[in-house]
C-alpha cells in the first residue's frame, strides 16, 4: 500500500499517510512496513509500541525523556480523536520553544512523527479514544520528564479543557523551569 511522507514547518516533524483498501467486508490497512516506509524516506527504527485508552477530556503529557534515552514517537488515533501536541525542546532549532499541534482521528490513516527532542502530549476529544504509538527508544524511568500542559508560556490552545489529569502531569514544571538536554 502506498505511503506518503509530508514535512511540516517544524524540522523533523512529519505526517505519514498510509493507504486503506475498502470493500463490502470493511477495510484493510497495512499500518507499518519498514521496507515500504524506507522507500518513502522514513528511516526510523522502532523498539517499543504503546497503546492508550482515554475518556473524553483526558490529558496525557507533555512527556519526554532526556538523552541518552530520548525517544521519537510515531502517533496515531485508532479510535476516537485527540488534539496532539509536540513542544520543540531542541536548543538551536528554529522552532525551539514553540509547539506543533494537530487533530488525529480514527479513520484518517495518518501518523504524526515527533522526533526525539519534543515533549509530547494530547487531550482526548471523544470517549474511548485509543492512541497507538511506536517509539524509537525504550522507556527509561530515570530519564522521564514532563512540561506543564497549561503553561501560559507555551500558548497551547487546547480545544477542550482537560478534565482528567494525572497528579504528575498537573504538577509538571513550567517550560522556564524544565530540564532538557536536546540539541538541534
Amino acid at each position: 500500500m502506498p505511503v506518503k511522507v509530508h514535512e511540516t514547518e517544524f524540522p523533523g516533524v512529519l505526517f505519514v499517510e498510509t493507504g486503506c483498501f475498502h470493500d463490502e467486508r470493511g477495510f484493510f490497512s497495512e499500518t507499518y512496513s519498514a521496507a515500504i516506509w524506507r522507500e518513502a524516506g522514513f528511516t526510523e527504527h522502532f523498539v517499543q509500541d504503546n497503546l492508550s485508552l482515554s475518556v473524553k477530556g483526558t490529558m496525557r503529557g507533555l512527556h519526554y525523556q532526556l538523552e541518552p534515552h530520548g525517544m521519537g514517537k510515531l502517533v496515531r488515533a485508532i479510535k476516537g480523536a485527540v488534539y496532539d501536541v509536540g513542544v520543540d525542546l531542541r536548543k538551536g532549532s528554529p522552532t525551539f520553544g514553540r509547539h506543533f499541534a494537530a487533530t488525529l482521528k480514527e479513520g484518517d490513516n495518518r501518523w504524526l512523527w515527533l522526533p526525539s527532542g519534543f515533549a509530547h502530549g494530547f487531550v482526548a476529544l471523544e470517549d474511548d479514544t485509543m492512541v497507538y504509538y511506536k517509539c524509537s527508544g525504550m522507556h527509561a524511568p530515570e530519564s522521564e520528564r514532563a512540561l506543564r500542559y497549561n503553561d501560559p508560556a507555551l500558548g497551547i490552545a487546547w480545544p477542550l479543557a482537560p478534565s482528567v489529569v494525572s497528579k504528575k502531569d498537573a504538577q509538571a514544571p513550567l517550560f522556564a523551569d524544565a530540564e532538557y538536554n536536546f540539541t538541534f
